[in-house]
């Protein structure tokens, strides 16, 4: 269905804030990811009407001092003051506008229109509103989801979720990708796509956001882990091991995409491990450089910054980055779910926020998935003792890392690893210690009590794998 811009009711237009309040506005948000940077100038690229009233949603260029620029997306509306107590944008003339983002109005006009499978002209081009299934129209009760972090989600009538990109980027969106790729070969363990938008145009193309269905009762693995540490920490062991089936069936579907350039799988180049071992044996050298000498928990360590090099060096010697897909690229326990029937999903494909719609789109070896995973066992045996003062079970974490692997390498098409056991364990060490590495620099600059995580991470990363011979 296609529709033309509407006009406003009764003349009532939508006076769009100025800059100096949007500015102000977009650089206090938690979904701002530039917070460090000096912003020179904030503009209204697009709006995309919504409804005959004034409601919109914004498209937003940020521009950095440096001449860079962001794209956000800010759904603005207007209503008579006192009559909103959501975040306020601008007030004046009894009216406030306001960012709409958990305004039901909004929202259910948004589902409405991917009902539709609608078009709405702009001034750049068009905004497309998608549905994969009948009967998302309609929508009752929205609620705000949790703590906002770079996007923003909302439940509806707790079935639905619906996540807005807040800082979308320019050009194909990896979490839409691959959740339409997933769908299209069958991978159950997702929350099902069900609609998104969209603008296309020829100097705005963005993926605005998706609606999928809603986990009700289901509870992230973070969570479990650490419930399952306080009452009965066997029971995570299988269900680790049930994780590592599902991570394997997840990079063997992503891996079968032979007849679309997007997902097959690659070679990886020749001097690519070469390149990342060179990137890591620098960090290393300036991360070991500015350890503090006034720390106990940094000594299995300290002054060991040329054995961690050589470790590097023995990994990487010989090896290869082996085989390279698209992945998940930012997988933790916080990005899967355990739903009340026992099964694992997986949420949140976007990768890394940090990094730009390209880099999260590029293919990698699977096995960098399985480094943050096996990263997040870490922490998790350690969050007991740091937030509730409950030591993990000597040995904890060693029977989930490999209940994990054990049940990922059954279920894992052996093709998209390198050659062998030895050959997996050994690359599968480099991205650990990449992450431990990135760990401790984080760790010591913004929460200086979980330092011996990635302290121990490293040291246990110092010694052989046992299957580091094998293959």
């Amino acid at each position: 269905m296609s529709r033309a811009r509407p006009e406003p009711v009764g003349g009532q237009r939508l006076d769009l804030p100025g800059e100096d309040a949007l500015r102000a506005f977009v650089v206090g948000r938690r979904w701002f990811g530039s917070k460090s940077r000096e912003v020179a100038h904030v503009r209204m690229l697009e709006t995309i009407p919504l409804t005959d009233g004034p409601l919109v949603l914004g498209l937003l260029e940020v521009e950095f001092a440096e001449g860079d620029t962001d794209l956000y997306q800010l759904p603005i509306g207007v209503r008579e003051e006192g009559s909103w107590t959501g975040e306020v944008i601008s007030a004046g003339d009894g009216t406030v506008t306001y960012d709409a983002m958990t305004d039901p109005e909004l929202v259910r006009a948004l589902v409405r229109l991917m009902g539709d499978d609608a078009d709405v002209e702009t001034a750049h081009g068009t905004a497309e509103f998608r549905a994969l299934a009948p009967g998302l129209g309609e929508v009752g009760a929205v609620r705000p989801m949790g703590a906002e972090q770079s996007n923003s989600s909302v439940v509806l009538d707790e079935r639905l979720v619906l996540k807005a990109y807040r800082r979308p980027g320019r050009g194909p969106n990896p979490e839409l990708e691959i959740l339409r790729f997933l769908t299209a070969r069958g991978f159950p363990h997702i929350a099902t796509l069900r609609g998104w938008y969209a603008h296309t145009g020829p100097a705005l193309d963005a993926t605005l956001g998706i609606v999928q269905d809603f986990l009700g009762g289901a509870t992230d693995g973070w969570d479990l882990a650490l419930a399952d540490l306080g009452e009965d920490p066997g029971r995570f062991v299988a269900r680790a091991r049930a994780l590592g089936e599902v991570t394997g069936r997840m990079h063997t579907a992503l891996g079968s995409g032979h007849d679309d350039p997007a997902f097959a799988p690659e070679a990886s180049a020749p001097e690519t491990l070469g390149l990342l071992a060179a990137e890591l044996d620098a960090e290393i050298r300036r991360v070991f450089a500015a350890l503090p000498g006034d720390r106990d928990d940094l000594a299995p360590v300290r002054g060991r910054g040329e054995a961690v090099r050589e470790r590097l060096a023995q990994l990487t010697r010989d090896g290869s980055a082996g085989p390279v897909i698209r992945h998940h690229g930012d997988y933790h326990l916080g990005q899967v779910m355990h739903t009340a029937g026992g099964d694992w999903v997986v949420l949140d494909f976007e990768g890394e926020p940090a990094r730009t719609l390209a880099e999260r789109r590029r293919k990698r070896s699977p096995l960098r998935d399985v480094a943050g995973m096996l990263r997040s066992f870490a922490y998790a045996a350690a969050a007991g003792r740091l937030l509730h003062g409950a030591e993990a079970p000597a040995g904890w974490e060693d029977e989930v890392r490999a209940a994990y692997l054990d049940g990922y390498l059954e279920h894992t098409d052996e093709r998209l690893l390198p050659p062998g056991r030895g050959a997996v364990a050994r690359l599968l060490s480099v991205f650990e210690l990449e992450k431990a590495v990135y760990e401790l620099r984080y760790e010591l600059d913004n929460r200086p009590d979980w330092v011996p995580i990635p302290v121990a991470g490293i040291a246990r990363l110092l010694e052989p794998d046992e299957h580091e011979v094998e293959g």
